[in-house]
């Protein structure tokens, strides 16, 4: 199953208390994008935050791999998860009128 995570700043953070953890950050994401868990990978151009496309089993296992991302385990981030499902209203098109 897919989810769409968004990455939500905890507090005020100062990017000095980013900048220590941000390439161990970027090895995690590169080490689920070979793992097949993170799909997809942006930045929300507006506000500079992470957008990732996870593909796993449960929300659990989500809540697992949020877990190990260095800066969550810093405090200074935390991400929505919204599971999604594919869009089935396309069938409506193909419906016969009766």
């Amino acid at each position: 199953m897919k989810y769409l995570l968004l990455e939500k700043e905890i507090g005020e953070p100062s990017a000095e208390a980013f900048h220590v953890h941000l390439e161990a950050e970027a090895r995690h994401v590169w080490k689920l994008v070979q793992e097949g868990i993170v799909r997809e990978t942006y930045f929300n151009s507006d506000q500079h935050t992470a957008v990732l496309m996870l593909e796993c089993a449960s929300r659990e296992e989500v809540e697992k791999h949020k877990a190990g991302f260095p800066l969550v385990k810093a405090g200074l981030i935390d991400f929505e998860i919204i599971p999604l499902q594919p869009y089935d209203g396309f069938a409506r098109l193909f419906k016969s009128e009766v």
